[in-house]
Order: structure tokens, then C-alpha cells, then sequence
């Protein structure tokens, strides 16, 4: 097995331009599905409560990075008020990518996952991916199902092969994670293309992820392949096309402690 250590590395701009793209999709969707509609992919959600969450982390996360403090509740409270939500979360975005713009390179500013890249970085990367997965769930509210990777054209390669990545090494990796397995479980990611596999070592202790070379066929008890944009729904939990080629898939998975802050 070929170890690849490197983390994939978008760039500021890159992600900031997924996190328009995702933002352009969720208020379409959330439109179109209408504010009381239920989201199937987060069970008791409605649209309202979706773009109120979405608004109050833009503004957490703008807060953090300006190195002032939120108070998460009020801010979600703010949103569900909203006499109109959308515009609401309209104007949380366009703070919080103003202040990513005007961030300098070394910003110190905390961050709270495993293999973080420096703080611009990783705020523009987890805001891109937060933004990409609640439009998921923007577009499960209108389709009325789980979507698939056809139904989530906006999302790029790039962005869900560095999805994949944030998720495997620094959310499920960390000791608040509750991916647990009481026996050695080896889970092997494999996407069709972009160079990187990811092996995902679990038991009753954090899990251990390795990047290696995709194509050293890689070993597990489950192995997970697909295109990235089909893993990037599974592996959050938006999706269910893809299911393990082999063994079954640790029932901790969906437990695993995969929140926004």
C-alpha cells in the first residue's frame, strides 16, 4: 500500500467560489421547495429551520475569523423570525466572504479539526463544505427523497474530493468523534478518480485515517467506491447510491459526531 500524505490543497479562492456555488443552489431550492417543507435528509428539519442553521454558521464562523464572539442560539433564532429568510442568509454570506477576503494570510483564528490546514484556509474550506452540504439538503427538501450525484450538479469534483478529505481526516478522526467499532474495522474510500484513496482504521479507540495512492488497491473490511460526488453524499450522510463493495459498513457511521461546530 503507497502512502500519499499530502492534503489536498483547493486554495482560498477555490472554495470560496464552491461556497457561491453551494450558496446559489440552496436558496433556488429552498425557494422552490417552500419554506415548510420537510428535509428528508435531516429528519424534523423544515427549509426555514435549514436556512436558519446555514445563516447563524455564516455568522458564527464571520464572528471567529473577525475575532469577535456569536451567541449560535440568538443567531438561529434570528433566522427562523426572518420576515424573509432567504435574504437573511443572503446577507450572512456576503459577511462572512467579506471577511475571509479581508483576512491576512496568517490570521490567527481558532480552528477545532484534526490535519487543519492555517486558519483562512480552513475557514473558507469548512464553510465551503458546510454551505455544499445544507444545499444538499436544500435540494432533498424540493425532490422530496435523498438526492444522488445527477441531482447535485453544482458540486465539482474538486470540491467533493477535498469534502471527502476534510471528513475522513479531520471529523471523524477527532476523540469526539463516536465512529467507534469494538473489533478492528478497516474502511477503505475509493473514488474513480482523482488519485487519492483513503483508509479509515476503526476501533474502540479514534479513528486513524491514511491517505495512500488510489491505484496500490488498498485493502479493508469495507471497501467504498464510486464517483467523488456520489461518496461526498454517502459519506455525509446525504445519499445512500453508494453502499460498501464488500462487508458491511460500521453502524456507528451516522453516529460519528459529524456537527457543524
Amino acid at each position: 500500500m503507497t502512502i500519499a500524505s499530502a492534503r489536498p490543497r483547493l486554495g482560498v479562492p477555490r472554495h470560496l467560489e464552491g461556497l457561491r456555488e453551494a450558496m446559489v443552489a440552496l436558496v433556488r431550492y429552498a425557494d422552490r421547495a417552500g419554506l415548510r417543507a420537510p428535509v428528508p435528509t435531516t429528519p424534523g428539519w423544515t427549509v426555514r429551520r435549514l436556512v436558519a442553521h446555514q445563516g447563524m454558521v455564516h455568522r458564527w464562523a464571520a464572528a471567529t475569523v473577525l475575532g469577535s464572539s456569536a451567541d449560535p442560539d440568538a443567531l438561529e433564532q434570528q433566522g427562523i423570525d426572518a420576515a424573509d429568510p432567504l435574504e437573511w442568509l443572503a446577507d450572512g454570506a456576503i459577511d462572512l466572504v467579506t471577511a475571509l477576503v479581508q483576512a491576512p494570510e496568517d490570521l490567527a483564528a481558532p480552528v477545532f479539526l484534526a490535519d487543519a490546514p492555517a486558519p483562512r484556509e480552513f475557514w473558507a474550506r469548512r464553510q465551503c463544505h458546510e454551505t455544499t452540504v445544507h444545499a444538499v439538503d436544500a435540494a432533498s427538501a424540493y425532490l422530496g427523497r435523498f438526492p444522488r450525484a445527477a441531482d447535485v450538479p453544482w458540486i465539482g469534483e474538486d470540491v467533493a474530493l477535498d469534502g471527502i478529505d476534510e471528513l475522513l481526516t479531520g471529523f471523524v478522526t477527532r476523540p469526539r468523534s463516536r465512529l467507534r467499532s469494538p473489533e478492528p474495522h478497516r474502511i477503505v474510500v475509493l473514488p474513480a478518480a482523482g488519485g487519492t484513496a483513503w483508509v479509515v482504521d476503526v476501533g474502540p479507540t479514534p479513528a486513524v485515517t491514511t491517505r495512500v495512492d488510489a491505484g496500490s488497491s488498498p485493502d479493508g473490511d469495507s471497501l467504498l467506491r464510486g464517483s467523488a460526488v456520489a461518496l461526498y453524499l454517502s459519506l455525509w450522510n446525504r445519499s445512500d447510491e453508494v453502499t460498501p463493495d464488500a462487508g458491511d459498513w460500521p453502524d456507528s457511521w451516522r453516529d460519528s459526531g459529524v456537527t457543524w461546530g
